[in-house]
Protein backbone atom coordinates (compact mmCIF):
# COMPACT_ATOMS: atom_id res chain seq x y z
CA UNK A 1 0.00 0.00 0.00
CA UNK A 2 1.00 3.14 -0.94
CA UNK A 3 2.34 5.75 2.01
CA UNK A 4 -0.44 8.46 1.46
CA UNK A 5 -3.11 5.44 1.01
CA UNK A 6 -1.84 4.54 4.24
CA UNK A 7 -1.82 7.48 5.72
CA UNK A 8 -5.58 8.63 4.43
CA UNK A 9 -6.90 5.62 5.96
CA UNK A 10 -5.26 6.26 9.59
CA UNK A 11 -6.78 9.33 9.02
CA UNK A 12 -9.99 7.83 8.71
CA UNK A 13 -9.97 5.16 11.23
CA UNK A 14 -8.88 7.80 13.80
CA UNK A 15 -11.49 10.49 13.46
CA UNK A 16 -14.43 7.96 13.07
CA UNK A 17 -13.37 6.51 16.02
CA UNK A 18 -13.02 9.26 18.36
CA UNK A 19 -16.12 11.00 17.02
CA UNK A 20 -18.22 8.08 17.65
CA UNK A 21 -16.51 6.73 20.73
CA UNK A 22 -17.97 8.53 23.53
CA UNK A 23 -21.58 7.52 21.87
CA UNK A 24 -20.81 3.92 21.46
CA UNK A 25 -19.48 3.36 25.11
CA UNK A 26 -22.87 4.65 26.17
CA UNK A 27 -24.42 2.09 23.57
CA UNK A 28 -22.34 -0.54 24.75
CA UNK A 29 -22.87 0.10 28.47
CA UNK A 30 -26.58 0.35 28.07
CA UNK A 31 -26.90 -2.41 25.28
CA UNK A 32 -25.40 -4.82 28.36
CA UNK A 33 -28.41 -5.09 29.98
CA UNK A 34 -30.69 -4.74 27.25
CA UNK A 35 -29.22 -8.34 25.99
CA UNK A 36 -30.88 -10.02 28.73
CA UNK A 37 -34.02 -7.80 28.91
CA UNK A 38 -36.16 -10.59 29.24
CA UNK A 39 -34.27 -12.16 31.91
CA UNK A 40 -33.96 -9.01 34.06
CA UNK A 41 -37.89 -8.65 33.36
CA UNK A 42 -38.73 -11.95 34.48
CA UNK A 43 -36.29 -11.73 37.17
CA UNK A 44 -37.73 -8.73 38.47
CA UNK A 45 -41.33 -8.66 38.07
CA UNK A 46 -43.92 -9.00 40.77
CA UNK A 47 -46.46 -10.27 38.58
CA UNK A 48 -46.85 -14.00 39.07
CA UNK A 49 -46.77 -16.06 36.16
CA UNK A 50 -50.28 -17.41 35.04
CA UNK A 51 -50.26 -21.70 34.42
CA UNK A 52 -49.24 -22.18 30.77
CA UNK A 53 -51.92 -22.99 28.36
CA UNK A 54 -51.63 -24.40 25.30
CA UNK A 55 -52.77 -22.34 22.09
CA UNK A 56 -55.14 -24.69 21.10
CA UNK A 57 -56.78 -23.75 24.14
CA UNK A 58 -57.74 -20.14 23.53
CA UNK A 59 -60.32 -21.27 20.96
CA UNK A 60 -62.05 -23.61 22.71
CA UNK A 61 -64.61 -21.46 23.69
CA UNK A 62 -64.17 -21.40 27.44
CA UNK A 63 -62.27 -18.11 27.42
CA UNK A 64 -63.12 -14.58 27.17
CA UNK A 65 -63.32 -13.03 23.74
CA UNK A 66 -61.03 -11.06 22.05
CA UNK A 67 -63.76 -8.49 21.51
CA UNK A 68 -64.66 -8.49 25.03
CA UNK A 69 -61.23 -8.43 25.85
CA UNK A 70 -61.20 -5.17 23.99
CA UNK A 71 -63.73 -3.81 26.04
CA UNK A 72 -62.40 -4.35 29.74
CA UNK A 73 -59.64 -2.67 28.60
CA UNK A 74 -61.31 0.10 27.21
CA UNK A 75 -63.40 0.25 30.64
CA UNK A 76 -59.93 1.11 32.32
CA UNK A 77 -59.62 4.03 29.76
CA UNK A 78 -63.21 5.20 28.57
CA UNK A 79 -61.38 8.14 27.40
CA UNK A 80 -59.06 6.43 24.91
CA UNK A 81 -59.13 4.10 21.82
CA UNK A 82 -57.65 1.20 20.83
CA UNK A 83 -54.00 1.55 19.41
CA UNK A 84 -53.02 -2.25 19.34
CA UNK A 85 -53.62 -5.58 20.86
CA UNK A 86 -51.20 -8.51 21.27
CA UNK A 87 -51.39 -11.81 22.34
CA UNK A 88 -49.00 -14.22 24.99
CA UNK A 89 -48.70 -18.01 23.01
CA UNK A 90 -47.94 -19.73 26.52
CA UNK A 91 -50.46 -17.87 28.58
CA UNK A 92 -54.07 -17.28 27.96
CA UNK A 93 -53.68 -13.25 27.95
CA UNK A 94 -53.90 -10.64 25.56
CA UNK A 95 -52.16 -7.49 25.51
CA UNK A 96 -54.31 -4.29 25.07
CA UNK A 97 -52.68 -0.29 24.71
CA UNK A 98 -54.75 2.36 23.99
CA UNK A 99 -54.16 6.55 23.91
CA UNK A 100 -56.20 9.28 23.87
CA UNK A 101 -55.03 9.85 19.82
CA UNK A 102 -53.50 7.59 17.86
CA UNK A 103 -50.78 9.70 17.14
CA UNK A 104 -50.20 9.48 21.10
CA UNK A 105 -46.47 8.78 22.13
CA UNK A 106 -45.12 5.57 23.84
CA UNK A 107 -44.72 7.42 26.73
CA UNK A 108 -48.19 8.37 27.36
CA UNK A 109 -50.21 4.92 26.04
CA UNK A 110 -51.91 2.55 28.54
CA UNK A 111 -51.26 -0.99 28.66
CA UNK A 112 -53.56 -3.88 30.00
CA UNK A 113 -52.35 -6.89 29.73
CA UNK A 114 -56.03 -9.39 30.28
CA UNK A 115 -56.54 -12.61 31.79
CA UNK A 116 -58.95 -14.41 29.38
CA UNK A 117 -60.01 -16.97 31.84
CA UNK A 118 -61.66 -14.63 34.47
CA UNK A 119 -61.65 -11.27 32.01
CA UNK A 120 -59.47 -9.49 34.56
CA UNK A 121 -56.47 -6.88 34.29
CA UNK A 122 -53.17 -8.31 35.14
CA UNK A 123 -50.85 -5.88 36.90
CA UNK A 124 -52.57 -2.98 36.24
CA UNK A 125 -49.63 -0.89 37.91
CA UNK A 126 -47.52 -2.08 34.51
CA UNK A 127 -49.94 1.08 32.70
CA UNK A 128 -48.47 3.56 34.98
CA UNK A 129 -45.06 3.03 35.88
CA UNK A 130 -42.09 2.96 33.36
CA UNK A 131 -39.56 0.30 34.52
CA UNK A 132 -35.61 0.82 35.22
CA UNK A 133 -35.42 -1.07 31.27
CA UNK A 134 -37.76 1.19 29.35
CA UNK A 135 -35.60 4.24 30.27
CA UNK A 136 -32.29 2.31 29.66
CA UNK A 137 -34.19 1.12 26.11
CA UNK A 138 -35.17 4.70 25.32
CA UNK A 139 -31.29 5.98 26.01
CA UNK A 140 -29.85 3.36 23.97
CA UNK A 141 -32.67 4.09 20.91
CA UNK A 142 -32.83 7.82 21.24
CA UNK A 143 -30.77 9.35 23.55
CA UNK A 144 -34.19 10.34 24.99
CA UNK A 145 -34.48 12.76 22.23
CA UNK A 146 -37.18 10.62 19.54
CA UNK A 147 -36.33 10.77 16.07
CA UNK A 148 -33.51 13.43 15.96
CA UNK A 149 -31.50 11.21 18.77
CA UNK A 150 -32.08 8.37 16.49
CA UNK A 151 -30.95 9.54 13.47
CA UNK A 152 -27.88 11.16 15.43
CA UNK A 153 -27.33 7.46 16.83
CA UNK A 154 -27.68 6.55 13.34
CA UNK A 155 -24.65 8.91 12.50
CA UNK A 156 -22.59 7.43 14.94
CA UNK A 157 -23.59 3.91 14.19
CA UNK A 158 -22.31 4.70 10.66
CA UNK A 159 -19.19 6.10 11.33
CA UNK A 160 -18.43 3.19 13.81
CA UNK A 161 -19.13 1.02 11.04
CA UNK A 162 -16.66 3.33 8.42
CA UNK A 163 -13.72 2.86 11.26
CA UNK A 164 -14.20 -0.77 11.69
CA UNK A 165 -13.50 -0.93 7.37
CA UNK A 166 -10.88 1.18 7.96
CA UNK A 167 -9.60 -0.75 11.05
CA UNK A 168 -9.08 -3.92 8.23
CA UNK A 169 -7.36 -2.45 5.91
CA UNK A 170 -4.79 -0.98 8.16
CA UNK A 171 -4.75 -4.27 10.15
CA UNK A 172 -2.85 -5.90 6.88
CA UNK A 173 0.31 -4.15 6.25
CA UNK A 174 0.64 -3.90 10.28
CA UNK A 175 0.84 -7.26 11.22
CA UNK A 176 2.67 -8.54 7.97
CA UNK A 177 5.39 -8.43 10.20
CA UNK A 178 4.13 -10.57 13.08
CA UNK A 179 2.10 -13.89 13.95
CA UNK A 180 -1.56 -13.42 14.21
CA UNK A 181 -2.79 -12.44 18.09
CA UNK A 182 0.76 -11.98 18.95
CA UNK A 183 1.72 -9.75 22.11
CA UNK A 184 4.87 -8.36 22.33
CA UNK A 185 5.10 -8.18 25.78
CA UNK A 186 8.61 -7.29 25.71
CA UNK A 187 8.26 -3.91 24.59
CA UNK A 188 6.06 -0.56 25.59
CA UNK A 189 3.24 -0.48 27.25
CA UNK A 190 2.10 1.33 24.21
CA UNK A 191 3.14 -1.22 21.80
CA UNK A 192 1.21 -4.27 24.13
CA UNK A 193 -2.01 -1.94 24.17
CA UNK A 194 -1.29 -1.55 19.93
CA UNK A 195 -1.31 -5.31 20.16
CA UNK A 196 -3.99 -5.99 22.45
CA UNK A 197 -6.03 -3.03 20.58
CA UNK A 198 -5.46 -5.04 17.26
CA UNK A 199 -6.13 -8.67 18.42
CA UNK A 200 -9.63 -7.73 20.07
CA UNK A 201 -10.37 -5.57 16.85
CA UNK A 202 -9.88 -8.91 14.14
CA UNK A 203 -11.34 -11.46 16.66
CA UNK A 204 -14.72 -9.05 17.16
CA UNK A 205 -14.52 -7.71 13.55
CA UNK A 206 -17.69 -10.02 12.15
CA UNK A 207 -19.75 -9.10 14.98
CA UNK A 208 -18.94 -5.37 15.27
CA UNK A 209 -19.64 -5.32 11.30
CA UNK A 210 -23.18 -7.38 12.21
CA UNK A 211 -24.03 -5.05 15.45
CA UNK A 212 -23.09 -1.57 13.64
CA UNK A 213 -24.68 -1.98 10.62
CA UNK A 214 -27.81 -3.45 12.02
CA UNK A 215 -27.74 -0.56 14.79
CA UNK A 216 -27.57 1.85 12.00
CA UNK A 217 -30.63 0.06 10.23
CA UNK A 218 -32.69 0.18 13.53
CA UNK A 219 -31.96 4.02 13.79
CA UNK A 220 -34.23 3.89 10.18
CA UNK A 221 -37.63 2.37 11.89
CA UNK A 222 -39.33 5.46 12.33
CA UNK A 223 -38.89 6.96 8.47
CA UNK A 224 -38.84 3.16 7.13
CA UNK A 225 -41.94 2.76 8.59
CA UNK A 226 -43.64 6.05 7.65
CA UNK A 227 -43.07 4.84 3.95
CA UNK A 228 -44.31 1.38 4.32
CA UNK A 229 -47.57 3.26 5.81
CA UNK A 230 -47.40 5.87 2.65
CA UNK A 231 -46.77 3.51 -0.48
CA UNK A 232 -47.86 0.16 1.29
CA UNK A 233 -50.75 0.02 3.54
CA UNK A 234 -51.86 3.67 2.43
CA UNK A 235 -55.76 2.97 1.62
CA UNK A 236 -55.52 4.46 -1.49
CA UNK A 237 -52.79 1.93 -3.33
CA UNK A 238 -55.00 -1.06 -2.57
CA UNK A 239 -58.41 -2.00 -3.56
CA UNK A 240 -60.38 -1.02 -0.15
CA UNK A 241 -64.46 -0.79 0.04
CA UNK A 242 -64.05 3.14 1.14
CA UNK A 243 -65.83 2.22 4.22
CA UNK A 244 -64.49 5.00 6.59
CA UNK A 245 -63.75 4.09 10.23
CA UNK A 246 -66.10 6.28 12.95
CA UNK A 247 -64.82 4.49 15.66
CA UNK A 248 -67.68 1.64 16.15
CA UNK A 249 -65.25 -1.79 15.47
CA UNK A 250 -66.08 -4.52 13.75
CA UNK A 251 -66.01 -8.05 15.01
CA UNK A 252 -62.35 -8.48 16.24
CA UNK A 253 -62.88 -12.18 17.14
CA UNK A 254 -64.10 -12.69 13.06
CA UNK A 255 -61.16 -10.64 12.06
CA UNK A 256 -58.79 -12.95 13.36
CA UNK A 257 -60.78 -15.82 11.72
CA UNK A 258 -60.67 -14.85 8.49
CA UNK A 259 -56.50 -13.40 9.01
CA UNK A 260 -55.78 -17.54 9.72
CA UNK A 261 -57.59 -18.18 6.60
CA UNK A 262 -55.94 -16.35 4.57
CA UNK A 263 -52.20 -16.92 6.14
CA UNK A 264 -52.60 -20.79 7.54
CA UNK A 265 -50.16 -22.20 9.50
CA UNK A 266 -48.67 -18.80 10.69
CA UNK A 267 -48.84 -17.07 14.39
CA UNK A 268 -50.89 -14.31 15.20
CA UNK A 269 -48.44 -11.73 16.57
CA UNK A 270 -50.62 -8.61 16.91
CA UNK A 271 -53.73 -6.44 15.63
CA UNK A 272 -53.05 -2.56 14.30
CA UNK A 273 -55.95 -0.65 15.26
CA UNK A 274 -57.12 2.13 12.42
CA UNK A 275 -54.74 5.33 12.48
CA UNK A 276 -51.53 3.99 14.34
CA UNK A 277 -48.22 3.56 12.63
CA UNK A 278 -48.31 0.04 11.55
CA UNK A 279 -52.31 0.29 9.64
CA UNK A 280 -54.00 2.93 8.12
CA UNK A 281 -57.25 5.17 8.55
CA UNK A 282 -59.51 2.43 8.00
CA UNK A 283 -58.33 -0.68 8.66
CA UNK A 284 -57.03 -3.26 11.21
CA UNK A 285 -54.29 -4.42 10.50
CA UNK A 286 -53.49 -8.13 11.69
CA UNK A 287 -49.53 -9.25 11.47
CA UNK A 288 -48.67 -13.18 11.34
CA UNK A 289 -45.37 -14.41 11.73
CA UNK A 290 -43.45 -17.78 10.86
CA UNK A 291 -43.90 -20.58 13.70
CA UNK A 292 -39.45 -21.00 13.92
CA UNK A 293 -37.28 -18.91 15.07
CA UNK A 294 -35.52 -17.79 11.51
CA UNK A 295 -39.21 -17.56 10.05
CA UNK A 296 -40.71 -15.40 12.63
CA UNK A 297 -39.77 -12.16 11.18
CA UNK A 298 -40.77 -13.21 8.10
CA UNK A 299 -44.65 -11.36 8.71
CA UNK A 300 -48.06 -11.09 6.67
CA UNK A 301 -50.21 -8.36 7.03
CA UNK A 302 -53.57 -8.73 6.58
CA UNK A 303 -56.33 -5.75 6.14
CA UNK A 304 -59.55 -6.12 7.56
CA UNK A 305 -62.29 -2.87 7.11
CA UNK A 306 -62.41 -2.00 10.56
CA UNK A 307 -65.82 -1.19 10.19
CA UNK A 308 -67.32 -3.60 8.06
CA UNK A 309 -65.18 -6.47 8.90
CA UNK A 310 -64.56 -7.11 5.29
CA UNK A 311 -61.01 -8.80 3.93
CA UNK A 312 -59.39 -5.73 2.18
CA UNK A 313 -55.74 -7.37 1.20
CA UNK A 314 -52.69 -10.06 2.30
CA UNK A 315 -49.77 -7.83 1.91
CA UNK A 316 -46.02 -9.19 2.27
CA UNK A 317 -43.68 -6.51 4.29
CA UNK A 318 -41.63 -5.01 1.45
CA UNK A 319 -37.82 -6.03 1.19
CA UNK A 320 -36.99 -2.72 3.51
CA UNK A 321 -39.12 -3.33 6.16
CA UNK A 322 -37.87 -7.29 6.29
CA UNK A 323 -34.07 -5.87 6.66
CA UNK A 324 -35.23 -3.97 9.34
CA UNK A 325 -37.67 -6.85 11.32
CA UNK A 326 -34.51 -9.15 10.84
CA UNK A 327 -31.71 -6.61 12.53
CA UNK A 328 -34.18 -5.72 15.36
CA UNK A 329 -33.52 -9.15 17.19
CA UNK A 330 -30.51 -9.60 15.82
CA UNK A 331 -28.65 -6.47 16.91
CA UNK A 332 -29.38 -7.97 20.05
CA UNK A 333 -28.87 -11.47 19.85
CA UNK A 334 -32.55 -12.68 19.91
CA UNK A 335 -32.16 -15.39 17.25
CA UNK A 336 -30.05 -18.29 19.38
CA UNK A 337 -31.88 -18.01 22.71
CA UNK A 338 -29.32 -17.78 26.38
CA UNK A 339 -26.21 -19.06 24.54
CA UNK A 340 -26.23 -16.55 21.58
CA UNK A 341 -26.92 -14.00 24.39
CA UNK A 342 -24.30 -14.43 26.28
CA UNK A 343 -21.67 -14.87 23.23
CA UNK A 344 -23.05 -11.36 22.39
CA UNK A 345 -22.47 -9.99 25.93
CA UNK A 346 -18.79 -11.23 25.48
CA UNK A 347 -18.19 -9.43 22.85
CA UNK A 348 -20.18 -6.34 23.98
CA UNK A 349 -17.31 -6.27 26.81
CA UNK A 350 -14.64 -7.09 24.30
CA UNK A 351 -15.97 -3.63 22.29
CA UNK A 352 -15.72 -1.55 25.47
CA UNK A 353 -12.37 -2.93 25.77
CA UNK A 354 -11.57 -2.01 22.38
CA UNK A 355 -12.99 1.23 22.73
CA UNK A 356 -10.92 2.17 25.71
CA UNK A 357 -7.15 0.92 24.29
CA UNK A 358 -8.02 3.25 21.24
CA UNK A 359 -8.68 5.90 23.65
CA UNK A 360 -5.98 5.44 25.53
CA UNK A 361 -3.79 5.15 22.98
CA UNK A 362 -4.76 8.22 21.22
CA UNK A 363 -4.31 9.74 24.96
CA UNK A 364 -0.55 8.07 24.79
CA UNK A 365 0.51 9.46 21.53
CA UNK A 366 -1.28 13.10 21.40
CA UNK A 367 0.60 13.18 25.10
CA UNK A 368 4.00 12.39 23.07
CA UNK A 369 3.70 14.88 21.04
CA UNK A 370 3.01 17.60 22.92
CA UNK A 371 6.03 16.62 25.26
CA UNK A 372 8.06 16.53 21.73
CA UNK A 373 6.73 19.54 20.75
CA UNK A 374 7.14 21.67 24.60
CA UNK A 375 10.81 20.43 24.16
CA UNK A 376 11.33 21.98 20.70
CA UNK A 377 10.68 25.37 21.83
Amino acid sequence: MKTSHLRAWIFVHKWTSLISTLFLFMLCVTGLPLIFHEEIDAAFSDTAPLAASPVEALDDGTLLSFDAVLQTALAERPDERPLYMSFDIDEPVANVTTGKTAAVPDSEMSFFPIDRRYGEVVAPELAEEQSVMDFILRLHVDLLMGLPGMLFLGLMGFLFVVATISGIVLYAPFMARLRFGEIRRDRSARVKWTDYHNLIGIVTLAWALVVGTTGVINTLADPLTEIWQASELDTGTIANSGTAYTGKLASIDSALETARQEAPGQIIQFIAFPGVAYSNDQDMAIFLQGETELTRNMLTVVLINAATGKLEAVQEMPWYMKALLYSQPLHFGDYGGLPMKILWAIFDLALIFLLGSGLYLWKRKWTKRTVDLTETE
